[in-house]
């Protein structure tokens, strides 16, 4: 595979959709805003159940941010624009009524912890480790934040931005609360996708979004806060010390 994609699809009112980008399946903003749409489509089509989000291949389930993407913002509007693709793909977990299951087959760094904070239910291998990197870089997880920080607290969430080099393993995000679930092996963690994801298509839609609207609550203004907090990341990402992390990483990253 070199072209990435978002690909979606319903069997048994089980929606699954899978992401990939060649880089790790880090995310440009064309693919944000892919996922962000399947989500709200799902959330509104009668046939979906349940959503799996995932994705492809057995290696990083998420690298984040596409560097490339960030070496290229020139302007606050460029940079607000692209940390916003990131807000609107946590705005359209929240908001949709249905369950989204997390399928977390690797390491995820960034925004791809922003997307597990987001699901409401995240079934792991233990080798998905996972690391805050932003600051290394010159910015901050600031749009994701409220996200991770919602689901483990905020002593862990401060260890995980301020020590933004070091990887946390998968039994570290389990005891957190930002896995749901870790098992020792690829074909364990789908046997238990399936048997979760089969549970809940045939539970009731109306009881699940009542009970979504009672786990997401208190973030009613999430909508606000993380276009705030996009501006924050848009601003930094164009400051020298930014401009030079970055560049540095995706020369690496090509090299």
């Amino acid at each position: 595979m070199s072209e990435a994609y978002v690909k979606s699809e319903t069997h048994q009112g089980i929606t699954t959709i899978e992401f990939y980008h060649p880089q790790g399946n880090s995310l440009p903003g064309k693919l944000l805003e892919e996922i962000a749409k399947e989500i709200h489509f799902a959330g509104t089509h009668s046939e979906t159940k349940v959503i799996v989000l995932k994705s492809a291949g057995d290696k990083a389930f998420c690298a984040g941010a596409s560097f490339h993407e960030l070496s290229n913002i020139k302007t606050d509007a460029e940079g607000i624009r692209f940390f916003s693709g990131f807000a609107n793909v946590i705005n359209a977990i929240r908001k949709c009524p249905k369950f989204v299951i997390g399928r977390i087959q690797g390491k995820a760094v960034g925004g791809g912890v922003g997307l597990i904070a987001a699901v409401d239910y995240a079934i792991a291998v233990e080798k998905a480790e996972i690391r805050l990197s932003e600051l290394t870089f010159g910015i901050g997880p600031f749009v994701i934040g409220p996200a991770v920080e919602r689901k483990i607290g905020t002593s862990a969430f401060s260890a995980l931005a301020i020590d933004a080099a070091g990887w946390r393993t998968s039994e570290w995000a389990k005891r957190k609360g930002l896995f749901a679930e870790v098992h020792s092996n690829i074909e364990n963690m789908d046997e238990s996708i399936r048997r979760l994801a089969h549970n809940l298509s045939h539970s009731s839609a109306a009881a699940a979004a009542e009970l979504k609207k009672v786990l997401w609550k208190g973030t009613e203004h999430w909508d606000e806060l993380l276009k705030e907090r996009a501006a924050i990341s848009g601003r930094l990402v164009l400051t020298p010390v930014a401009k030079e992390a970055i560049e540095k990483l995706r020369m690496e990253k090509v090299a």
